[in-house]
């Protein structure tokens, strides 16, 4: 491809576009099945359910320290297949590109799902392009949607959960959320803030093998832990105390949320997830998450109770009890 930026001729349907496609994207994903241009893709599903979501990635920047909206797209679909209970199998991505966007950035992203799908063990079959006048995207926005088949005899739900059972959460909050805002606003740090970005599929795996009775998985992406534990609160219509001082998060991550005045429980994630399993399960499935990629700072963070329904606590150091609230409104912007 000659040119060095995207143009609208690029989603024209013409020689241009043919030449994107088999240029960048072809040799980008480099896969049997997506190499054979078809309408749709013809897929061996192994027997069992299905699990399948879908997501848009509107991040800005689209690069900031350790990933770019491409590891989001694929990291961020294949943990939300996976917390059914499924092995990830398929993915589709959809490309808006706004015109004038660099050819070079857009390789950038192409490897670096790849690299992501290939790490994930998943394969990226099918996918979509199209190109919109320039100021009417932030450079690029990706639509991803994935396919898996759940493991036999498991059904998670966010419904399920019962007092006694305790509260996991695989590694340290915030750290996505302070990553993109540190871009945005300059700020510099003494170590290194990066994205948690990562996929999860094998550590939910590893956890299951542990824990059969788990209740259910959900990663903390947007509005954090606190409005995803408020979720499983009121779908199961219980109560949830978490330690405060058993949440992992890293000192340069709470400096920078209470600088800038973000509550870090309310901090998006996008390599994060959280657990519910059976009391006599936790210690087992906490080891399975320190031992699986991206779990080493595993931890057991608090506990399910009766009522009241859909009520979140947080129990400080000084052993008082506040409510944790959900997000309301945008605490940031154009983050995943």
């Amino acid at each position: 491809m000659r040119q060095d930026k995207i143009l609208l001729a690029h989603g024209s349907g013409g020689t241009m576009m043919r030449d994107l496609i088999e240029d960048v994207f072809m040799s980008g994903f480099d896969d049997e099945i997506l190499s054979r241009m078809e309408d749709a893709a013809a897929l061996d599903v192994p027997p069992g359910r299905i699990s399948m979501s879908t997501d848009t990635y509107v991040v800005n920047p689209v690069f900031f320290p350790g990933g770019d909206i491409g590891r989001l797209a694929i990291c961020g679909t294949v943990n939300d297949v996976a917390t059914a209970g499924a092995t990830p199998l398929y993915l589709s991505v959809g490309f808006i590109l706004e015109e004038g966007f660099p050819v070079a950035d857009l390789r950038r992203i192409l490897e670096t799902m790849r690299d992501s799908a290939a790490e994930a063990g998943v394969q990226i079959v099918t996918g979509d392009t199209k190109v919109v006048e320039k100021g009417h995207a932030d450079g690029i926005f990706i639509n991803t949607a994935g396919i898996g088949v759940i493991r036999e005899g498991v059904s998670l739900s966010s419904g399920s959960c019962v007092p006694g059972d305790k509260v996991l959460l695989s590694g340290t909050l915030g750290d996505h959320g302070i990553a993109v805002v540190s871009i945005r606003e300059g700020l510099t740090f003494d170590t290194d803030i990066e994205t948690d970005a990562a996929p999860l599929n094998h550590l939910i795996n590893a956890t299951l093998d542990a824990a059969p009775n788990a209740r259910c998985f959900r990663d903390p992406t947007r509005g954090g832990l606190a409005s995803t534990l408020n979720e499983l609160a009121g779908a199961s219509a219980v109560s949830i105390t978490v330690e405060e001082d058993l949440v992992p998060v890293r000192p340069q991550v709470r400096g920078a949320s209470e600088m800038l005045g973000y509550d870090v429980f309310q901090v998006a994630n996008e390599g994060k997830m959280v657990s519910i399993v059976p009391a006599d399960e936790a210690d087992a499935a906490l080891e399975a998450m320190r031992n699986a990629p991206y779990g080493a700072d595993a931890a057991i963070i608090g506990e399910v109770a009766e009522g009241p329904a859909g009520k979140v606590y947080v129990k400080t150091g000084f052993g008082s009890k506040r409510i944790m609230d959900m997000l309301v409104g945008e605490q940031l912007p154009r983050i995943c």
